[in-house]
């Protein structure tokens, strides 16, 4: 597994991460213990050694069983985690500095350390981005001892510039063949401020498995069947925003011009084309899926050639549908 230097934090992590939202289930059926020691496991064994999650994942439950992992195998991670979705209503007014230090002191807890990796902000209204007293009262918490670095996690590319005009050290965004907007101006600033960048959902959902089609069907509480409106949170958590049988049809190009039906290791080892990008964070319910997401960190860069075939298809087909949006 080759390294990354994760921006002014200057640790150095596996280029490709696990995204922990699914640690131990499938989305909407129990969380298991177990299997989400044995995912854990597995990531280790397969060089991974970044790890993100939130205080909110599997109601607190994807933190403990990462704090039990780690406090029995020191040393072998760092661990970004996120705040701020606990709150309701989850609106601007509900940001304090109370707010934020009873949210480290509880991942602080549920994490067993003393001093957390790394905190972000969880996607919270825009216009927390521009609150001073929240990010004073990070600083105040980074120097108290209480976590290492800060930053946040956005839906839009300009609430991670206004970001950036803070001290935050990270920031995790969407990005994927089906998400090209920070590309434009959000990377570029983010390499001239150091800042690292986290890239989630690379596969949209698993649109870019390229394995789903017309007549896949998704249980009732997974979110690829509630969400794809926006009906519970932002729509584009659900498929990278993009209409679900227009992503399958998108899909279906890319494999044909990149020559795969693998489609799910080519899209990851995109994203690790952009050298904006410290780690990519796949996620896993079952090991297997851990095994095979490290993969990609295996295939040979893409050609120009292919980069600008998956560009042609994202500015013909989808463009106009996600840079307005995000």
């Amino acid at each position: 597994m080759k390294e990354r230097v994760f921006g002014r934090t200057g640790r150095r992590v596996s280029e490709i991460g696990l995204g922990t939202w699914q640690l131990g289930t499938r989305w909407g059926d129990p969380f298991d213990h177990e299997e989400a020691m044995r995912i854990l496991t597995a990531a280790e064994e397969n060089g991974i050694t970044f790890i993100d999650t939130a205080d909110v994942y599997n109601g607190g439950e994807s933190e403990k069983a990462i704090g039990e992992y780690i406090s029995a195998h020191p040393g072998k991670f760092y661990v970004t985690t996120k705040c701020g979705r606990r709150l309701n209503p989850h609106t601007d007014e509900m940001y304090t500095p109370e707010a934020i230090r009873g949210f480290i002191e509880d991942s602080l807890g549920r994490l067993r350390m003393e001093r957390l990796d790394m905190i972000l902000l969880h996607c919270p209204p825009t216009s927390v981005f521009a609150k001073d007293e929240i990010f004073a009262e990070l600083e105040r918490q980074k120097a108290a001892g209480k976590i290492a670095d800060y930053g946040v996690s956005i839906e839009k590319v300009s609430e991670g510039l206004q970001a950036m005009e803070y001290g935050i050290s990270a920031m995790e965004v969407i990005f994927n063949m089906f998400r090209m907007k920070p590309l434009d101006e959000l990377f570029p600033k983010a390499k001239a401020n150091n800042v690292g960048i986290i890239a989630r959902v690379p596969l949209a959902s698993g649109l870019l498995t390229g394995k789903f089609s017309k007549d896949t069907v998704f249980g009732a509480k997974d979110h690829r069947s509630y969400n794809r409106d926006g009906a519970a949170f932002d729509k584009g958590e659900t498929f990278s925003g993009v209409p679900y049988e227009l992503g399958l049809e998108c899909a279906d190009e890319i494999k044909a011009a990149l020559g795969t039906d693998n489609l799910a290791h080519t899209a990851i080892r995109w994203v690790l084309m952009h050298d904006a990008v410290s780690v990519v964070i796949p996620g896993a319910s079952k090991t297997a899926q851990v095994v095979e997401n490290v993969k990609a960190a295996e295939l040979p860069a893409l050609t120009d050639a292919q980069m600008a075939a998956v560009r042609r298809i994202y500015d013909e087909k989808l463009k106009d549908i996600i840079h307005p949006q995000w």
